[in-house]
């Protein structure tokens, strides 16, 4: 496996996003939105997505040159139209939206239509940390997941991701799929050939599997949770929610008709909405209280989870936020691992469209 750094890496994909018509901002801001999947650890979310961006542009389901527009607002919450763009691009702009809103009226709250794959979530979210603001990230997915009882796809892995601002301590950032695990899990799985573990996917038949390809091969994701005595009828309830909040309310595909980012699915002959859906909040802070005495609680209440005894054998308790914050930090030192297999494919993204690598 070899290491790349952040420039190389970024030059690189901002290059590819260029030569299908982005124009250049964009390019750089969809550039900094997947990387932060590489550099926060989420593999699967980074350049290892970047050929499938391409795939999507070259069937005509990626507009790179979108008007994005707000088509419907009121003082605090506003509809947003992605016009089939990159959600690398179409995301940072409905979430600056979703701020504005709330320095003139508390709270912001913006939903998405027309939209495509965002990245991780979490890095939405956190665009309201600078602002002393509460960031709230969701979309739905590919329809990979089945609803507790059902052999049916009928959900994606509808990720949650809240950012929420503190003082000397780092923000705290939840970012987590409503599945057991993430579709870019099983990806990574298959590239190194190993097997999943038990509880993450059902086979077409709706019985238990390891295999990674479980879901190409007719299976799907299960609910966090797993299985029902293990509460997966609560994170069927999340992943529906974030489903409604990102698409009905918005007029987005919802359910299985969203329009897949796998390449073994294709969309829905019969849409029922415009593209993918999403959904962001921002809260001020002052809105309820000021804002250092907030910060400062957050600090006593961060300190004091870290001080949780662990576990005998565990070595800290973590908060939603460290590991990511952690690995960033080395990676932007010591660069970028890639597996060979996502190597091989942006060398071959590179020779097709001229892009050195």
């Amino acid at each position: 496996m070899h290491t790349f750094s952040l420039q190389h890496l970024e030059t690189f994909t901002k290059n590819i996003l260029v030569k299908i018509g982005c124009p250049e901002n964009d390019a750089i801001t969809a550039t900094k939105v997947l990387l932060s999947a590489d550099l926060r650890g989420v593999d699967s979310h980074g350049v290892a997505r970047l050929s499938g961006y391409v795939r999507l542009w070259e069937v005509n389901r990626i507009n790179p040159t979108p008007d994005i527009r707000v088509v419907h607002e009121t003082p605090s919450t506003a509809v947003v139209d992605g016009d089939g763009g990159l959600g690398l691009v179409v995301a940072p702009f409905a979430m600056q939206v979703a701020i504005e809103k709330a320095k003139i009226a508390g709270t912001g709250w913006v939903s998405v239509r027309n939209s495509n794959h965002y990245g991780i979530a979490g890095i939405h979210a956190m665009q309201a940390l600078e602002h002393d603001m509460i960031g709230i990230s969701l979309t739905n997915a590919s329809p990979l997941v089945s609803p507790t009882f059902s052999k049916e796809r009928l959900l994606g892995t509808n990720p949650i991701s809240v950012a929420i601002p503190a003082k000397e301590q780092p923000p705290f950032v939840l970012d987590m799929a409503t599945t057991t695990a993430a579709n870019g899990k099983l990806e990574i799985l298959q590239r190194k050939q190993q097997e999943a573990p038990f509880g993450w996917i059902q086979d077409k038949d709706g019985k238990p599997t390891s295999s990674p390809n479980g879901v190409r091969d007719g299976g799907a994701l299960l609910p966090l949770g797993g299985d029902r005595e293990h509460g997966s009828h609560k994170g069927y309830g999340l992943g529906a929610v974030v489903d409604i909040f990102s698409a009905v309310l918005s007029g987005a595909n919802y359910g299985p008709w969203v329009p897949p980012f796998v390449a073994f699915l294709e969309p829905h002959p019969h849409p029922v909405g415009e593209g993918l859906g999403h959904f962001f909040g921002a809260m001020r802070v002052d809105a309820f209280r000021p804002a250092d005495e907030f910060k400062a609680n957050m600090d006593t209440w961060i300190s004091r989870f870290r001080e949780a005894t662990p576990v005998d054998g565990q070595e800290k308790v973590l908060i939603p936020g460290d590991p990511e914050r952690e690995l960033e930090a080395e990676r932007r030192q010591k660069g970028i691992p890639l597996l060979p297999s996502v190597e091989a494919d942006l060398k071959a993204l590179g020779e097709k469209f001229g892009v050195s690598w």
